[in-house]
C-alpha cells in the first residue's frame, strides 16, 4: 500500500522507523491530491500526491521552502522527504496546525526580511513551477527586464499562442515586450529571494500566532513582483503594507511595475484556465500601453 511504502521513506528521512495509524484527505489544493498522516507514535505530516512524472516538481518545491526556511526570517513548512512510490510523486511536509489570529503585521515584517537576502543575478539553481505551468529559473541573468521579458511574460505569451489565443492579445504582449523596459530605465532592482506565488491563499498562522508562508514558486528577482502578487486575488490587510514599507519601502514607480509583474499571474491563469482571463490580459495590458506611451 502506498501509505506503507511512504512510511518508509519518512523513516528514512527522519531517522526514526515511522507507522501510519490513520491518514485522511486534507481539502484546499488544486493540483495535487493532500493528505494528512498520523503515526502510531503521534507524529504527524502532511503528504502531497501527483502522478509519478511529477517528482521535479516535489523536488524543487522542498528546495524551495528549505531556500526560505534558510533565511531565517518567515516561517514554511520544513520538507521531510520525497520521491516516487508505485505510481505516484510525493512530498512529505511537516504539518503546521493553522488558526484565526491576525499575524499580518508579522508577516510584512518578516517578508521584508527574507527580501533582503540577496544574490548577484537573476533567477534560481533550476526551474520550477507556477501552478502547474514550468517557471524557467535560468541564473545567467544580470539584466531584469531581459529576465522578466524572456522568462516570464515572453514565456506565457508563447504559451497562450499555442493554446489559441493569438491576434490582439499577441500584438499587444510583442509592443509591450518592446516597451516596457523603459520603466527600468532608472530602477535597477536587487535579486531578492521571493516566494514567487504569494497570494492570500499560499500564507496562513499557526496556532501559536506564526505566519506561515507555502506553495512556493521560489527565485531571485525583484521584491515587487510578491509585493504585487499580494494585491491579486483578495488583497492582503492594511496593517500587512503598513509593516513591510516601514521595514523596507517601496521604491517610487511601484504602481506600474506592480501590473507589469501581475500580467504575467493573469497569462498564467489564461494559459491555465482559459475563460475570462483572456479580457482581463488584454485590459492590463492595455493600462500599461497607455503609461508607456
Amino acid at each position: 500500500m502506498i501509505w506503507q511504502q511512504i512510511a518508509l521513506k519518512i523513516g528514512a528521512a527522519t531517522g526514526t522507523p515511522y507507522a501510519v495509524a490513520e491518514y485522511a484527505a486534507v481539502s484546499g489544493g488544486c493540483i495535487n491530491d493532500t493528505w494528512r498522516l498520523d503515526g502510531a507514535d503521534g507524529r504527524r505530516f502532511f503528504v502531497k500526491l501527483n502522478s509519478a512524472d511529477n517528482k521535479e516538481m516535489f523536488a524543487a518545491e522542498a528546495a524551495g521552502l528549505q531556500e526560505i526556511i534558510n533565511t531565517d526570517s518567515v516561517a514554511a513548512p520544513a520538507p521531510v522527504c520525497f520521491g516516487t512510490v508505485e505510481n505516484k510523486a510525493f512530498l512529505v511536509l511537516e504539518y503546521l496546525s493553522f488558526g484565526r489570529r491576525d499575524a499580518s503585521q508579522c508577516l510584512g515584517q518578516q517578508l521584508a526580511g527574507m527580501h533582503r537576502h540577496i544574490q548577484a543575478g537573476y533567477g534560481w539553481s533550476m526551474d520550477n513551477t507556477i501552478g502547474s505551468t514550468l517557471q524557467m529559473n535560468a541564473p545567467s541573468y544580470c539584466n531584469w527586464p531581459a529576465f522578466w521579458g524572456q522568462q516570464r511574460l515572453g514565456y506565457q505569451l508563447q504559451l497562450a499562442k499555442q493554446n489559441g489565443h493569438g491576434g490582439r492579445l499577441q500584438d499587444k504582449g510583442e509592443l509591450l515586450l518592446q516597451l516596457f523596459p523603459s520603466l527600468f530605465s532608472a530602477y535597477t532592482p536587487s535579486a531578492s529571494l521571493l516566494h514567487g506565488d504569494l497570494w492570500s491563499g499560499n500564507q496562513g498562522v499557526t496556532i501559536g500566532g506564526q505566519p506561515v508562508i507555502f506553495d512556493p514558486a521560489v527565485y531571485f528577482g525583484d521584491r515587487e513582483t510578491d509585493i504585487a502578487m499580494t494585491e491579486l486575488f483578495g488583497g492582503f490587510s492594511a496593517r500587512f503594507y503598513a509593516a513591510y514599507n516601514e521595514a523596507w519601502p517601496l521604491d517610487e514607480g511601484y504602481p506600474v511595475r506592480r501590473d507589469l509583474y501581475n500580467l504575467y499571474h493573469i497569462l498564467n491563469h489564461l494559459n491555465l484556465f482559459g475563460g475570462g482571463y483572456l479580457h482581463q490580459a488584454e485590459r492590463l495590458m492595455d493600462k500599461l500601453l497607455s503609461n508607456l506611451s
